[in-house]
């Protein structure tokens, strides 16, 4: 009993060479999910069923991610007798029991689709057998991530770490593609409130489709800043912030067949993400990775960023005309909410 408990705490490493494989499969994984999202929104009329060419790349990508993975185990089996308990690399226990999960979801999606038929529009996010497997698979693509958490190397094995989280941020995108910044166009009408025949403000339209557009900004800085704050919590990466946006911008352009002016949001997303990862390096550079509110900075500068970018580029692809209460005060919202993020994500004060 007690070689057997040593064996599972023992806390074995994989090597950066089958970090980098499995980013490699998870690749094909997330390249499958990209297309058949495309699928989805594009080609819904020749859709038929569960068994379509798109589904195909998806589920090679997490055949080959799932058998990866449990080669890891398996192959230590010279070490550990029961491979399948204490044979896992650190960051790979958890990312078996995604392929399992995902597995549930994929087989309960065979069954929704044969039986119930294809989604389309916003039914897709809603699904409870994509919900199912998008957990599954963000669970088991993240392996590389917590990977180098536990390593704490950079240089490649960064590298991998990186490209995991964004993998899981693209995924995420299932869920949330309507709630996506990139693809809003409210700041580019003009809003100006109705007032009623008796001095009150009459909901309209307009209205509505300014709060869509102020929560889908909000939604994105979460969906990005909050994974930002993950790695940047261990340690300071050149690109991790770009990263995260570039995956949201090829997801969301993919599917919708790189449209303007979202093309040129993206573009200043991505410049502005960049700017942000250049300042947070330089940041712990100058400061140190200790530095009081290092993590509220980190979260603030970097959502700001970001949201002010995209403003940004719809504003030289289509004209923002929001007036500057809006628009200024969209920005600040989103400053405030990644330096709250950022004092979550920060490890509590100890007392002396």
């Amino acid at each position: 009993m007690t070689t057997t408990t040593a064996a599972v705490t023992t806390g074995e490493r994989a090597s950066v060479r089958e970090d980098l494989v499995t980013v490699l499969c998870g690749t094909i994984m997330i390249s499958g999910l990209a297309i058949d999202g495309w699928a989805h929104k594009n080609v819904i009329d020749t859709l038929e069923g569960f068994f379509t060419p798109y589904h195909a790349v998806l589920y090679l990508g997490y055949g080959l991610t799932a058998a990866w993975t449990f080669r890891l185990a398996y192959v230590r089996r010279d070490r550990h007798p029961q491979w399948w308990r204490d044979g896992w690399p650190e960051g790979y226990r958890l990312g078996a029991i995604g392929a399992l999960i995902f597995f549930a979801g994929g087989f309960g999606d065979m069954i929704w689709h044969q039986t119930i038929g294809i989604e389309i529009g916003l039914l897709p996010s809603f699904s409870p057998t994509h919900i199912v497997a998008t957990l599954g698979g963000i669970i088991l693509g993240t392996s590389p991530l917590r990977s180098w958490w536990a390593s704490g190397e950079g240089g490649p094995r960064a590298l991998a770490g990186v490209a995991s989280m964004t993998f899981a941020v693209m995924g995420m995108l299932v869920l949330l593609n309507y709630g996506a910044s990139i693809m809003t166009i409210a700041p580019a009408r003009p809003y100006e409130p109705v007032l009623g025949d008796y001095g009150g403000i009459i909901d309209t339209p307009d209205e509505f489709l300014v709060v869509q557009g102020v929560f889908s900004y909000l939604v994105t800085t979460l969906l990005v800043t909050i994974p930002l704050l993950m790695m940047h919590r261990r340690r300071a990466t050149m690109f991790a912030g770009t990263a995260l946006v570039l995956g949201v911008a090829i997801r969301l352009m993919v599917i919708n067949e790189f449209p303007q002016p979202h093309l040129t949001v993206a573009a200043g997303a991505l410049a502005a993400a960049l700017l942000a990862d250049g300042l947070l390096v330089r940041l712990d550079a100058v400061r140190g990775a200790a530095a009081p509110l290092r993590l509220p900075l980190a979260g603030a500068l970097y959502a700001g960023l970001v949201c002010a970018g995209q403003l940004l580029g719809l504003h030289l692809a289509a004209g923002v005309r929001w007036s500057p209460e809006m628009w200024a005060g969209t920005v600040v919202l989103t400053v405030l909410l990644g330096g709250l993020l950022g004092g979550l994500t920060a490890r509590p004060l100890v007392h002396r």
